[in-house]
């Protein structure tokens, strides 16, 4: 017992292990981030953070980030909402949920957004919206592909009616995505839930997620109380979402990359054979 008690100790374990969140036993760090934070013993896949996502996924030095200066505001002066996003700025040292920018994926130029739960639980406020809408914007500017990486609780309450607009603002962007011909992948992480699933996510060309994600519009508590009969284990999760057909594919995050890039180079290659005939 005292060699496992040592090793349990805060003093050794810490920046040693890492617990896993689904079956609690105990990682290497440094195995654990090897690993892209997926737990080697249950499969749990561990929420990153944006920065984390952009260098698993796209080419090494590639990701340049646009519209980092956007900068929301309290318009409904809800309580404790200025000092908790402030917080979350600190914290994270981002100016919101999301990050925006062009990067490339196996040397396809891509424009992508990348929602981050760490700041604020990923909720969708003005910002936010309006970065993603930049994002799908750009795609068509740029005729290039757009990729979507969702992690929210959904619509930001402290902005009120605001944030709930971002869903229609965000569909309209998916729209003229669809309009000029450019494809748009959205990839659930954990958890996608509420306003975000209910707008952008749930409408792309393309639908990923990753394994076990929380996926669903209401919380567990919401949904047990509007269930007449039970619940199945799997629900609200990729897996079950894939079987009720709103879902494409389940990817694990070490082929997530690939994934991508295998359809970036089919979808980018019907985008530029429709523009040669256009032209």
């Amino acid at each position: 017992m005292g060699r496992w008690a040592d090793l349990a100790s805060p003093q050794i374990s810490a920046g040693v292990f890492v617990q896993c969140q689904g079956c609690k036993k105990a990682l290497f760090a440094d195995e654990f981030r090897a690993n892209l934070k997926v737990c080697s013993y249950c499969g749990h896949h561990h929420r990153l953070t944006w920065r984390e996502r952009i260098e698993w996924t796209f080419d090494e030095g590639s990701f340049v980030e646009s519209d980092a200066d956007l900068a929301g505001s309290d318009p409904l002066s809800f309580p404790d909402y200025t000092p908790k996003h402030s917080a979350a700025q600190s914290k994270t040292g981002m100016t919101d949920s999301v990050v925006t920018g062009m990067a490339k994926l196996s040397t396809h130029v891509v424009s992508v957004a990348v929602s981050d739960f760490h700041f604020m639980g990923g909720s969708m406020g003005t910002v936010a919206g309006e970065k993603v809408t930049r994002a799908l914007e750009r795609g068509c500017e740029d005729r290039c592909p757009v990729i979507v990486f969702c992690a929210s609780g959904g619509a930001r309450m402290q902005e009120g009616l605001l944030s709930l607009m971002q869903m229609a603002k965000t569909t309209a962007a998916v729209e003229r995505c669809r309009d000029h011909g450019v494809p748009y992948i959205s990839v659930f992480t954990d958890p996608t839930m509420a306003g975000v699933l209910a707008s952008y996510a749930s409408i792309a060309d393309v639908i990923l997620a990753e394994p076990k994600a929380l996926v669903g519009f209401a919380g567990a508590r919401v949904s047990k109380q509007a269930q007449v009969t039970k619940a199945p284990d799997d629900f609200q999760t990729a897996e079950w979402v894939l079987k009720q057909g709103m879902l494409d594919r389940v990817v694990e995050r070490r082929d997530m990359r690939a994934t991508l890039s295998t359809l970036i180079h089919t979808l980018g290659y019907s985008l530029r054979n429709k523009e040669a005939r256009i032209g």
